[in-house]
């Protein structure tokens, strides 16, 4: 187990200066999309139209996600410097409903850094961190910015909703689209509180 959580820090520390802040990153996926591309290798017309979502849904939440007082209080109360390390792209559709509520926690304490990956290009972190055997983004990992200790880690989704999604693999009530479309709603009526205080849970 040392040795996994050695692995865990070296690679990270190598990758640290390849990531992008939040702003970076919102600029990079305009900029993409001026020329009808996204991040990772699938350019198909399906994943340019996710990233089109997505960054709406980021715009949007930025001028209207609210922190819960416990949120505040939690981030606020942080007192060893801290990196927020976000493994997403562009297309993930989850990646857009919770980044926003992510940086909005972080930008509260100068002590927390957050910085942002795109997972295909970072396999080997990615590979240290799977939910379930898989690749799921986004990916939270929270470390201590001086040793690199993992202090924990958030993703994909809130619980309730990954309790949603395996219950629809397992067994399939309704059509894709039906399904995606209760996502959605999902998020709207929950207005980014639940990752909130799954993320206070950690800290």
């Amino acid at each position: 187990m040392r040795a996994e959580m050695d692995l865990e820090q070296e690679l990270i520390d190598y990758k640290l200066d390849e990531t992008f802040s939040y702003e970076l990153y919102r600029k990079l996926i305009d900029e993409l999309l001026l020329n009808n591309r996204t991040t990772g290798p699938n350019q198909s017309e399906n994943y340019i139209h996710y990233t089109k979502m997505g960054q709406q849904r980021m715009k949007r939440l930025d001028k209207t996600v609210k922190l819960l007082e416990e949120s505040t209080k939690a981030v606020n109360a942080i007192e060893k410097d801290q990196i927020w390390l976000v493994l997403t792209e562009a297309w993930c559709g989850d990646a857009g409903q919770n980044i926003p509520v992510i940086h909005k926690m972080a930008s509260l304490n100068p002590k927390v850094e957050l910085h942002l990956h795109l997972r295909d290009e970072q396999l080997e972190i990615m590979d240290q961190f799977l939910t379930n055997g898989g690749r799921s983004i986004p990916k939270l990992i929270i470390l201590d910015k001086e040793t690199l200790e993992v202090l924990g880690t958030w993703g994909p989704r809130p619980q309730e909703l990954q309790d949603m999604v395996l219950q629809h693999k397992a067994n399939p009530t309704m059509t894709g689209e039906e399904f995606a479309i209760a996502t959605q709603k999902w998020y709207n009526e929950d207005k980014g509180e639940s990752v909130q205080r799954e993320i206070v849970e950690l800290l």
